[in-house]
């Protein structure tokens, strides 16, 4: 007899994920296979879509799939970030990430991070702002999708104090197809303003001039 899968507990779902799969293996074939004429009209059936390698739940009047895999990741960078120009858009590099499953740097542009499957994902973004600068400097921060600016998506903030540094954050939702990228972009009215990353110290860890938080949470 199988021994049945526990629902997810404790901050890490990847395990969870993990055992969810094998446990689908290995009853695979007591799991029925999701045909062509079948009926998502009842919510709550359980299949699997054997053509795209991958569990199906009915909801709402359609399958939809169940997320156990692939799709999330964790990107910072541990460098202060400088403009060479201002009002001018510049993408953020991120470092390679230290974790991360099916979502990963281009190889050939390492600014772009690209989603190897579609799906919405869940984006938590954030910068630390420095200025060197007695006068009102402004920082806008916005996504781009495939190489276009996300509308209505800018982060604006303002520092108005020489040496003053303070943390932007927002968290957002984005639909991507498989094979596409997005960009974090950033501008500065003054060369004086900069992301500021912090070395570590006797009682602290080192803090990064940004960081970006990628989860994917449906299909």
């Amino acid at each position: 007899m199988t021994a049945p899968v526990l629902p997810p507990v404790g901050p890490d779902l990847r395990i969870w994920g993990k055992n969810l799969t094998a446990f689908l293996r290995r009853t695979s074939d007591k799991i029925r296979f999701l045909k062509g004429g079948d009926n998502p009209s009842e919510d709550g059936v359980f299949l699997w879509d054997g053509d795209n390698g991958y569990p199906v739940v009915s909801l709402n009047g359609e399958f939809r799939q169940l997320v156990i895999a692939n799709g999330f990741a964790q990107f910072s960078q541990d460098a202060d970030i400088t403009a060479a120009a201002t009002n001018t858009a510049y993408s953020i590099t991120y470092d390679a990430p230290p974790w991360s499953d099916g979502i990963s740097r281009d190889g050939t542009n390492p600014e772009r991070i690209v989603f190897e499957e579609g799906g919405v994902y869940l984006l938590s973004f954030t910068a630390q702002i420095s200025s060197t600068s007695g006068s009102t400097v402004m920082f806008r921060f916005w996504p781009r999708i495939n190489g276009t600016d996300v509308t209505g998506s800018t982060i604006v903030a303002k520092l108005h104090q020489n040496d003053a540094s303070t943390v932007v954050s927002r968290s957002v939702l984005f639909e991507v197809g498989a094979g596409d990228y997005i960009e974090v972009m950033w501008a500065t009215d003054s060369t004086n303003g900069f992301l500021k990353a912090e070395p570590a110290t006797a009682y602290a860890p080192s803090a990064p001039s940004t960081t970006l938080g990628v989860t994917r949470i449906r299909a």
